[in-house]
């Protein structure tokens, strides 16, 4: 064989390897992943208000602590510091007068020295669930109406009414109407009844009223540090303010083991 043809054999074998190259398809190569698919979560209207107010920041923490002066038809109704722990199961009000009022679970204890004996279990766990309010809005027997688009002082709110089941907390039969902003979900005004020391046809017949406002952000939490009460209708909306709650020193604490407990001495309500 000539070297000019074995050259061309050469040349020849290589132009066919390299357009037989060209003409190959690569299939696609899938790859693995171990991150999930996350579809996008509609919260609904409560939850929006909860995420709104960081409920998760706030129920990482133990416990919160604060001042509280309220005070109704100008005179001081309750003066002193308040200890709860987030998750609402504890509470502790040390009164500046040197009285105290705890409860734990459904039990109420106060000192022997609490002057208004009679409103022991009201303030035991009215002030706490105002305080805590925007934390316990999707607790165990809670029931919740539609939202619907109601006006107040000449704003339109999301607005919704929250009973609950029989034999839920200490007053089952209380009901409230959450005001809440469509924009921030925060709550402006949330109406109420109170049924603890009175019938329910007594209550209903003086619902009122409760404004949050001058919110201060505790550790990533937004809190209202002022509270206004009013006379309310849902046909009339607000009416005059009645009381007010001025809250101080704000913050979320450790309790150590001594915190809630309740001294033998004191009286079961």
């Amino acid at each position: 064989m000539s070297p000019m043809f074995k050259s061309s054999i050469i040349c020849l074998l290589l132009l066919t390897l390299t357009t037989s190259c060209k003409n190959e398809k690569k299939e696609p190569v899938e790859v693995e992943t171990s991150e999930p698919i996350m579809e996008n979560k509609i919260l609904t209207p409560v939850e929006t208000i909860e995420e709104a107010y960081n409920k998760e920041g706030f129920l990482s923490n133990e416990a919160i602590e604060l001042d509280m002066v309220i005070s109704f038809g100008g005179k001081e109704r309750l003066n002193g510091k308040m200890t709860y722990l987030t998750n609402s199961t504890k509470g502790k009000i040390e009164l500046n007068d040197g009285s105290f009022i705890y409860y734990d679970g459904a039990k109420v204890f106060h000192s022997a020295n609490l002057k208004n004996e009679k409103a022991a279990r009201f303030d035991a766990y009215t002030w706490m669930y105002f305080l805590l309010f925007q934390t316990k809005l999707s607790d165990e027997g809670t029931i919740w109406s539609d939202v619907e688009a109601l006006e107040l002082n000449k704003k339109a709110y999301n607005a919704q009414t929250l009973t609950f089941e029989a034999n839920t907390g200490d007053a089952p039969d209380d009901w409230y109407v959450v005001y809440s902003d469509p924009e921030t979900h925060m709550m402006d005004y949330v109406a109420y009844i109170v049924t603890v020391n009175k019938s329910t046809e007594a209550a209903e017949a003086d619902p009122h009223a409760i404004g949050y406002s001058n919110y201060k952000m505790i550790d990533g939490v937004p809190m209202a540090h002022n509270w206004e009460f009013y006379e309310w209708s849902k046909d009339g909306g607000l009416g005059k303010v009645i009381g007010n709650a001025t809250l101080n020193n704000v913050k979320f604490v450790t309790p150590d083991a001594n915190t809630f407990s309740i001294p033998e001495d004191f009286i079961e309500k």
